[in-house]
């Protein structure tokens, strides 16, 4: 009897284990497959982006258009030039209705100044506080939390009168940081952020395991240590976003700065551009275009500059791990 020898003719056969099933090819719908079911989504798509997009085209538009008004301005400049930008910091030359009464500079100075030093104090408040409601336990916690959410509630509006009636007491105890000033603005701001912020805080910290606050107690450290050591650099995306987040909606805020500021020479830039296109100076629409366009300039910075932060920070915060 002769015997014959098989000679294994795949990989999966040498190796001995089971075929590899066959890849599925790909399969190619028609045009019309694709009009019906995906073209919605493309539709949706362009339809924000040119919602998102319009608005941002013509102000650019007018900021470039010389003597642009609401109803005249066009997409495309017809001749486009930089007399707006140059009417903000030389007003005297173009039209001296308004000349000595811009401060564009100044504007932009104080607004950097409160929107820095409002969203680092209270990033840093928020920080100290929702790191003791995530890690400790005391009496008062469960009623502290709600209500910070509580207060969130309310809108700013319904605290402005407290707000200029508190204000103009300390003013006549502390004139720095009374009525009228930019450090009173910081305190207002600092208070009006803390319970959002610290929410969004919390949330964080909770993702953060308890067993590297337990390992850094065994070795010795303080829970001052252990806050500024092990958590707070954990914790740099959040706190990237949160800064992020208080430095334009402080940049943007319009009311309770128009209640606390009355010197045109502290106004920041959401008051002092204002005065362009409510008739005090004559609805001068082409330089509150251009001020408006270099007022973003430090968020899309600070943006740029923190976007490795944002997802993670965004989305960090939103399950509890």
């Amino acid at each position: 009897m002769s015997t014959q020898t098989v000679t294994p003719t795949t990989s999966s056969e040498i190796g001995g284990g089971a075929k590899k099933p066959p890849v599925p090819k790909r399969t190619r719908h028609s045009f019309g497959h694709w009009l019906r079911h995906n073209s919605w989504r493309h539709v949706v798509a362009w339809v924000v982006l040119i919602f998102a997009l319009l608005p941002i085209v013509w102000v650019v538009s007018a900021a470039f258009t010389p003597n642009a008004t609401l109803s005249a301005s066009s997409i495309i400049p017809a001749h486009p030039s930089l007399q707006n930008f140059r009417m903000l910091f030389n007003p005297a030359k173009y039209d001296k209705q308004y000349a000595g009464a811009v401060f564009y500079v100044r504007w932009y100075v104080n607004t950097l100044f409160v929107a820095i030093f409002a969203g680092f104090f209270s990033v840093l408040l928020s920080t100290l506080a929702a790191y003791a409601f995530s890690r400790f336990r005391f009496k008062g916690r469960q009623v502290g939390m709600l209500s910070l959410l509580i207060v969130q509630m309310f809108p700013s509006a319904l605290a402005l009168v407290a707000i200029y009636l508190i204000l103009d007491q300390i003013q006549t105890v502390y004139p720095a940081i009374g009525l009228g000033t930019l450090w009173g603005l910081i305190l207002v701001y600092m208070g009006g952020a803390l319970g959002a912020n610290t929410w969004l805080l919390k949330g964080f910290f909770d993702t953060i395991p308890v067993e590297l606050d337990e390992s850094a107690r065994v070795d010795g450290g303080s829970h001052a240590q252990i806050f500024w050591l092990v958590i707070l650099p954990l914790a740099s995306p959040i706190l990237a976003v949160v800064f992020l987040l208080s430095f334009i909606g402080l940049v943007n805020e319009f009311i309770v700065a128009s209640i606390v500021l009355g010197d045109p020479k502290k106004f920041t830039l959401a008051l002092g551009l204002q005065g362009y296109i409510n008739g005090q100076y004559t609805n001068h629409w082409g330089p509150f275009a251009a001020g408006a366009i270099l007022a973003s300039i430090p968020a899309i910075v600070l943006f740029f500059f923190l976007q490795r932060y944002i997802i993670q920070g965004l989305t960090a915060g939103s399950v509890k791990g």
